[in-house]
């Protein structure tokens, strides 16, 4: 069974990580408030990306890494800049 790691960009236009099962039920609940307290508050929400998994467990170790990253350092895994990825994770700016 597959599972996922995905950021939503909130209404607010701060990022929210989680990982799930299925990608297609979560993101309903987000869009129907029943989603996670903070998605709720912050309405709407949009997937601005995901990344595939063969495990929960997979997807959660890496939902907990990037949700530790800077908005930068997000945003440059978000738009696939893998130049500034590498530069933010040095310590580069």
């Amino acid at each position: 069974m597959e599972a996922f790691m995905y950021i939503l960009k909130c209404g607010n236009g701060l990022y929210y990580v989680g990982s799930t099962k299925n990608l297609e039920k979560r993101l309903e609940q987000h869009h129907l408030g029943e989603g996670a307290n903070f998605t709720r508050k912050h309405l709407p929400v949009e997937l601005v990306y995901y990344e595939t998994f063969e495990r929960i467990d997979e997807a959660f170790k890496r939902e907990k890494q990037v949700q530790n990253w800077s908005r930068a350092k997000k945003k440059a895994l978000i738009y696939r800049d893998f130049e500034a990825l590498k530069n933010l994770s040095k310590g580069k700016t």
